[in-house]
Order: structure tokens, then sequence, then C-alpha cells
């Protein structure tokens, strides 16, 4: 495993310019009054697979050869690494699988087999989902896509901190949710290089602790999984994103998946952005720590949008019992 460098990420960049425009970041005066920061929002969630993770996809096969392609990719997802496989495969003309848990958000499932891939739902949780794409792509060839273990997946991703650090310079701290980790370690990365006094600060949910509780203590480590948010339900530690999360980054928070409902929440009414949880899981970290960063220039990366229906009941039933206790 290569840990990937700025040329890589300036690499991948001039290969996704083909095939996907930078997405907007704004700010918003509501959300900057609630926070009391000018809060940049990077819209991972108007990608074309609604969230952030195409980036990497589309870099990872873009490397393949004529060969790799024809014998087709593998994944396991909750749904947008799923997506990111499955769209990149279509884009190149590679086969491919997708395993996802039997309960898999129906939006990601259906986003799935619209590009084509033949969908397992197999397995209770991201883990199992793993061991079942690993055993397929031994017994058929396939290139079995690591949502943790793959530079390429880094690099791709790396290239959104980049648009925003160009949309929005000289930005005191960015909040990146955290589920395998890429991610996180791709905004280091970027940041390292073009703002080196940005703080890139993590935010995992308190419910699937693992990537936490591995940088914390310097040792890969599995941890329970029991979060309701499905892009950063993890009980695995990646040892790639790791090592440069140890090297980069600032902070690491955990946070109940209650304040990442919340957060759901705000950007909903305060940015009109719909976001699933674990694209609103930064704009959590920012609130948690918004006395710190009061006055302050901040981005959250909004990773993505896709939100299922009892999701989104579940937000707006935030708000209801809330006006309802204020006696509204």
């Amino acid at each position: 495993m290569k840990t990937p460098e700025f040329a890589d990420v300036l690499a991948a960049r001039r290969v996704i310019a083909e095939h996907l425009p930078p997405t907007p970041a704004w700010h918003y005066p509501v959300l900057d009054a609630a926070v009391g920061a000018e809060v940049w929002v990077k819209h991972e969630n108007v990608q074309p697979v609604g969230a952030f993770k195409v980036r990497g996809g589309i870099t990872l096969l873009a490397s393949f050869t004529a060969e790799q392609l024809a014998k087709g990719v593998v994944a396991a997802s909750t749904g947008n690494h799923a997506q990111s496989v499955a769209y990149a495969a279509a884009l190149f003309g590679a086969p491919c699988t997708i395993v996802m848990p039997e309960k898999a958000n129906p939006a990601k499932a259906a986003s799935v087999r619209a590009l084509g891939a033949r969908l397992v739902l197999e397995g209770e949780v991201f883990d199992e989902c793993c061991e079942i794409a690993e055993r397929i792509a031994a017994e058929t060839g396939a290139y079995f896509v690591n949502s943790g273990e793959e530079s390429a997946l880094i690099a791709g991703v790396a290239t959104a901190t980049v648009e925003l650090l160009e949309r929005a310079p000289d930005l005191d701290a960015i909040f990146v949710p955290v589920g395998s980790g890429t991610g996180v370690a791709g905004a280091c990365i970027a940041a390292a290089e073009l703002a080196p006094g940005c703080r890139v600060i993590g935010i995992q949910s308190a419910q699937a602790p693992s990537a936490y509780e591995s940088w914390r203590t310097g040792t890969l480590v599995d941890r329970p999984n029991r979060t309701a948010i499905e892009g950063l339900s993890t009980g695995h530690s990646f040892a790639l994103p790791q090592a440069v999360m140890r090297a980069l980054l600032y902070d690491f928070l955990l946070l109940d998946d209650g304040e990442i409902r919340a957060a759901q929440r705000l950007l909903l009414s305060a940015a009109h952005t719909m976001a699933e949880g674990a694209g609103a899981a930064a704009l959590a970290g920012l609130w948690a720590r918004r006395a710190e960063y009061e006055g302050r220039r901040v981005g959250v990366i909004c990773s993505g949008g896709n939100a299922s229906e009892p999701e989104l009941a579940a937000v707006l039933a935030i708000a209801t019992a809330a006006e309802t206790s204020a006696g509204r």
C-alpha cells in the first residue's frame, strides 16, 4: 500500500476533470449566524451518485489496464462506496458486483442496480459484506476494491478538499466525516500542501468508534458497530488512512448519532441542504466545537445526500419534538 502524496492528488484531479465538474461550496447567512462562524459547506451531495466517493472510484478504475477492466470489480459497502465503484465500472465498461447489507438503504441499492451492477444483498453490517465480497472476488478473479486500503481512493477524494480550499482560502479548520477514513486522510494531504495552518478534524459516530480508537491508541482495533449513520458504519479500521491521520490529523471527535441527526436538521433548515447522516457529521463536529471557532472561517465537507425516507422522517421528527416541548 503506497501512501498517496500531493502529486497523486493532482494527477487524480486531472483524471476526474474529464468526467466530473467541480462541486460548489457556499456559506449561508442563517447557518453562519447559528454557528457563530463563517461556515463553508462543500457540497459533495450533488455528485451524480450523491456522494464524494465517486471521485475515488473514477481515479482507481482509470488506472486499470484493459485486462483488469475485463475481469471486473467487486466491492462491499453500505451504499456510497458501492455507488462510486458501480459508477466508475459503468464509465469504463467493467463488470461489477456490489455486496450491500440485507437491509440496505433502498435508494442506494436502486442506484447500484440502475448503474448496471450485480447487487448482492447479504450480511447484516458492512464488515460481514466485506467478507462476502472478498470471497466473490477470489472465486471470480475480479478485483476487490477495498474501501479503505486503496491509495487511489484517497487521492481521488482529496480533490474535494483541493476545490474547497481554492473556493475558500485561509480556512482555520476543515471538519470531515470518518467511516473508513479515506475522506479525512485525503483532506489532510490536501490541506498540508495548500493550507498548512488549517486544522483538519475528523468526526465519527460514538456508536462505531473503531477509527477513533485506532487513531487515539496508535494501534489498529475493531470495535462494536451499532451506529444508524450508514456512511460511518464500520467496526473495522484501515491501515492506510490511519497512517495519514496519525501524521497529519489535528483532532478527532466522537459524537452520538442523535447529535448528527440534529446537524442534518440544521443543514436542511439553514443551508437548504438535504444531507445523509454522514454528510451532516462534519457540521455536527463544528457545532460541538462552535465556542472554539466563533468568528472564524471554517469548512465542512457535506460528503453525501443519500438520505432514505425513514431517515428524513427521523430528522424532521427532531424538530417536531423540539417545537412541541417549547409549546409552539
